[in-house]
């Protein structure tokens, strides 16, 4: 008797984990903003130009022996960067789509590993108007499949990946206000 109890107990519990999953948006975005004291020209090379952006990008530096292959252009539209390292960076690719400097950069994200993904990255500048610096936001978009739901319903993806993007706009602040220091 305990044990059909139990039984059912947890195919309820496992029901609704489900249907909450089910319920959740089908898509997501996370978003972070950063104040840099430095001008959008001198922010935009290091977003533009995936050697650049892989001297402050989190995710580069989470595996030192991550496997690392650039493809096309150095910089703009094609440039492409391949990676696969250790569980914490998975594999994928990504391909910047559109370049218009000072203000917007464009890239897709497809993730292969540990969980398939295609993804629409944005970083967009905005100078401020009384010239303390640039506001720079860094955004990510996709569809959210029935797996990457379930996996929500336990983990907090947008403090998860905005966690990362906090930090990588941290150093790309440093490295951006060291340059601007320096011309």
């Amino acid at each position: 008797m305990i044990l059909k109890t139990l039984a059912f107990v947890l195919l309820v519990a496992v029901a609704g984990v489900l249907l909450v999953a089910a319920s959740r948006p089908d898509h997501f975005s996370v978003q972070r903003s950063l104040l840099i004291h430095a001008g959008a020209e001198q922010i935009h090379p290091l977003i533009a130009d995936l050697h650049r952006f892989n001297t402050w990008n989190p995710y580069d530096q989470k595996d030192p022996a991550m496997q690392r292959r650039y493809e096309g252009p150095a910089s703009g539209p094609g440039a492409a960067y391949a990676f696969k390292g250790n569980n914490q960076v998975g594999e994928g690719r990504i391909e910047l789509l559109s370049v218009e400097p000072p203000h917007h950069v464009a890239m897709r994200l497809q993730m292969i590993s540990p969980m398939a993904a295609d993804n629409r990255v944005d970083f967009t500048l905005v100078p401020q108007a009384d010239g303390t610096g640039t506001l720079v936001t860094w955004a990510m978009a996709g569809q959210q499949p029935f797996l990457g739901r379930l996996v929500g319903v336990f983990i907090d993806i947008d403090r998860m990946v905005g966690g990362d993007f906090d930090a990588g706009l941290a150093s790309l602040k440093t490295l951006a206000e060291r340059s601007a220091a320096g011309a």
